[in-house]
């Protein structure tokens, strides 16, 4: 069955067989910017050309690359238009030909632009307080309307002034803020095809960054490793960083500077004075910068840098001493010379500001920034010594010491008068000042001492004294003795008298007061003590028409008051008193008369002194024995115990004739209390109290170190294996000096052929001291052989005196007149080296017995 299409045509051709007829597909075109479409041409009739034609009237060849004219066959050519634009737009002919035979038909093409987004970036930043433009480029045709939300809404430009949608599409915020920020809707539409299309955008405001100096100002001290902390803390968005700056120079991490995570914090380590001035901390982020000063000041401890020694002579006009520092703030210099502190005091109103004298206007002291000197105006010997500069500020101080050197002639010292007795040695001490050291001789009657006629008297020196020991053997040995000390700057003499001593006159008893059985004498030293000191009082009590009955008792600086014992209540007696020095006993007091009391009932407490005994925690309690009430005393009751415990120790009785107990397993590091009560039989006295502390344990071994192990097992037999060889060895040197045994005298008689220690020449005895005791009274001086002598405490030979034997320097025994052999005469110019300003040895000047 034939189509109808097909009929109409091949009616046509029948009835028209000789025209040609054209149709185009699709009868019209609407094209998008940018896309590609093609139009078919069918020719009906023998054509046997078929063209195309361009708007602007041109044929269109095939050789444009935009727009491609194809034939298929005879009946059909093909227009196609490649990525179209407006310049595309127009009416296109397609013309069939042949012969003379022509037929045409024309498409009309439109070109449209769909939405497109030129520039919509995201995110769009801005720094707050901006007028931001936030771009939305779009193009169409015909040109879209433009719509902006925010958080879902329309931006309504009427009711926030703030906003404003400008002609090229674009929104405009003044003054943005940082609540603005957020994800905005660019949305275009085009009406007339209902086309829309739309972009989001971020928009990010970025807040300027905020700074602030947690201090202004940091103070820290120079050159004691010390470190200083500078800080800011810093706010805006994004979040700043945070650089340091010294001198326009960016800090780095490193051994001088630390730096925290976020550089909030600058660490300046070990800082230095060049360290001081002001640091910039910058923050700094996409909206811009800021920054802020912090000051560092830099304190410097004073240090003493210039202080040097001076030498001066006595009477000098003056001598200068200068003192330099250094130190921020500026250090304040005082001098002091023992316990003199020489600073800038009162005012004279006529001297100038900077000038400040002392009283006696002898030292002047002068500053000037950091130089002060002190000025010490007619010199004396007394000035020699160290002066100490003290530079202080509020930060420190710094102390140095200088030597002043006074050069001075020869000063003797000292009392002129010493007394002694026939037979008994004294020294006339001559002590010496001088510097440089000076050389002293001795004369009598114009001879220089010792001389061959003066075989009594010999010269002993010290660095600083010189000693002249005379023997007296008759009255021609008492008188006037010259001593006469020499150096470069000078020399001076003193005349010393030696004088017959005396025994001394009777104290003066002040009054008697009596109990049950005993009575407390109180006296007076006597008005003379014949030259020498007093070594005994004697008391002596009696029934009236009886026999004496005395006591002696040690002369004390502080003895005024002896108490007699063992008397008889209610009975009358006779006291007297005398005293005893080196020359003998003196003339008794007048007696005094006195009657005891009535019994009285209890005792009087004893009265209580503690000797710590050489174990530590041993002690001996003694009492002395007080008013027994008129009744014997039949025993003392001890108790003792450790302070801090309640409860007494086991009570301990002790005999009537005993005067002291032994304390001992005590514990150690411990304060004891203890009682002692006398009791009679009238009762018990009040008890007497006395408190005491014992020794440290001397065996304890020291705790270890915080964590450390302490001593082991080792180390403490190692300790004590040395301990036992120790003992080993001072056990055989004992026997050695003493018994003359064991393996070093064995070594020294069969090795070395010496006889040992043990055996001593006569010449030992010439050791002994020069003074003996008399036949008739008590010894007045201790014999001591040459193994005797005592060393003073600074472990030299014995400082002798008046009454002490003198040795040779080179330590031989100085022999007496009773040696065998001749009597060793010394060189009578001995020099005597003094050492300024220093405390003078002790020469004892007063003859002891």
């Amino acid at each position: 069955m034939l189509q109808i299409r097909d009929l109409i045509w091949g009616l046509l051709f029948i009835g028209c067989a000789a025209a040609i007829q054209v149709q185009i597909t699709p009868t019209q075109g609407e094209i998008s910017v940018g896309e590609s479409k093609f139009f078919l041409c069918e020719v009906v009739g023998d054509a046997k050309d078929i063209d195309w034609y361009a708007p602007s009237g041109e044929k269109i060849l095939p050789n444009r690359p935009d727009i491609i004219v194809s034939r298929g066959d005879e009946t059909m050519s093909t227009l196609t238009i490649y990525h179209a634009n407006v310049d595309s737009a127009g009416i296109y002919k397609c013309v069939a030909k042949n012969g003379d035979k022509e037929a045409q038909a024309t498409v009309q093409v439109k070109i449209f632009q769909k939405i497109t987004f030129e520039s919509a970036p995201s995110p769009q930043e801005f720094n707050e307080g901006d007028d931001a433009d936030i771009v939305c480029n779009v193009i169409s045709s015909p040109p879209p309307s433009i719509i902006w939300k925010h958080k879902g809404s329309k931006i309504q430009v009427a009711k926030d002034v703030r906003f404003r949608i400008m002609k090229n599409g674009h929104l405009q915020i003044r003054g943005i803020k940082k609540i603005d920020e957020g994800m905005y809707n660019c949305e275009a539409r085009v009406m007339a095809r209902g086309e829309i299309d739309f972009r989001m955008i971020k928009v990010v405001v970025n807040v300027l960054p905020t700074i602030r100096a947690r201090l202004s100002e940091v103070n820290a001290t120079a050159d004691i490793g010390s470190s200083a902390l500078l800080a800011c803390d810093a706010d805006g968005f994004p979040e700043p960083s945070v650089t340091w700056t010294h001198n326009n120079i960016v800090l780095e991490r490193g051994d001088k500077y630390s730096l925290n995570e976020d550089g909030s914090e600058l660490v300046i380590k070990d800082v230095k004075k060049v360290d001081e001035g002001d640091y910039t901390c910058i923050a700094k982020n996409k909206a811009g910068e800021k920054a802020e000063e912090v000051s560092l000041n830099v304190f410097v401890q004073p240090k003493i840098t210039y202080l040097n020694n001076q030498t001066a002579s006595e009477f000098d006009e003056q001598v200068t001493l200068t003192c330099e520092s250094s130190g921020d703030p500026t250090p304040t210099i005082s001098w002091s010379f023992e316990n003199k502190v020489f600073t800038e005091g009162e005012q004279d109103s006529w001297t100038r500001p900077d000038k400040y004298e002392s009283l006696d206007r002898n030292i002047v002291v002068r500053s000037h920034a950091r130089v002060s000197s002190l000025t010490l105006k007619n010199v004396l010997f007394t000035f020699a010594g160290q002066y100490l500069c003290t530079a202080s500020n509020s930060i420190g101080q710094d102390n140095q010491h200088m030597y002043l050197e006074v050069r001075y002639a020869p000063k003797i010292l000292g009392p002129v008068t010493v007394y002694t007795w026939e037979g008994n040695a004294a020294n006339i001490t001559c002590e010496v000042e001088a510097h440089p050291g000076a050389s002293v001789v001795w004369f009598r009657d114009g001879l220089q001492l010792p001389s061959a006629n003066t075989t009594n008297m010999k010269i002993f020196n010290t660095p600083s004294t010189s000693y002249l020991e005379i023997n007296p053997d008759s009255q021609n040995d008492f008188g006037s003795y010259n001593c006469t000390a020499t150096n470069v700057l000078g020399s001076e003499s003193k005349e010393f008298l030696l004088i017959q001593a005396e025994v001394p006159s009777s104290p003066e008893i002040q009054q008697v007061e009596p109990f049950s059985s005993t009575a407390v004498v109180s006296f007076e030293e006597p008005d003379s003590m014949g030259g020498v000191p007093i070594t005994k009082y004697r008391v002596e009590w009696r029934l009236p028409g009886q026999e004496w009955t005395g006591s002696e008792h040690d002369a004390k600086d502080d003895l005024i008051m002896i108490t007699i014992v063992d008397l008889k209540p209610e009975t009358t007696y006779e006291v007297k008193m005398s005293a005893v020095n080196g020359k003998g006993e003196g003339e008794s007091s007048p007696a005094r008369i006195f009657t005891t009391e009535p019994v009285q009932g209890e005792p009087s407490a004893p009265k209580l002194e503690v000797k710590v005994q050489e174990r530590g925690n041993t002690l001996k309690v003694s009492w002395i024995k007080q008013d027994d009430g008129g009744s014997p005393i039949k025993h003392y009751l001890i108790r003792y115990k450790a302070k801090h415990v309640s409860e007494w120790k086991p009570e301990i009785r002790s005999p009537h004739d005993s005067d002291y107990v032994l304390l001992s397993g005590l514990d150690w590091n411990t304060e004891y209390e203890v009682y002692v009560v006398a009791e009679n039989r009238q009762g018990k006295s009040e008890p007497a109290v006395i408190s005491f502390r014992t020794a440290t344990d001397p065996t304890t071994i020291p705790d270890a170190m915080d964590g450390g192990s302490g001593l082991g097992t080792g180390a403490i037999v190692g300790i004590l294996i040395v301990v036992f060889f120790l003992l080993l060895v001072g056990v055989d040197v004992t026997c050695y000096f003493l018994n003359k045994c064991g393996l070093l005298m064995c070594i020294a008689v069969n090795f070395c052929g010496k006889a040992g220690p043990g055996a001593k020449s006569k010449d030992i005895e010439e050791g002994k001291a020069a003074f003996t005791k008399d036949e008739s009274k008590e010894p007045i001086v201790e014999v001591r052989t040459e193994e005797d002598h005592t060393p003073n405490q600074g472990g030299g030979p014995t400082e002798p005196n008046e009454t002490t034997p003198l040795t040779e320097p080179d330590g031989k025994t100085v022999k007496d007149e009773n040696t065998k052999g001749e009597t060793e005469v010394k060189n009578a110019t001995a020099e005597v080296k003094t050492v300024p300003n220093e405390a003078p040895q002790t020469n004892g000047n007063e003859s002891k017995a």
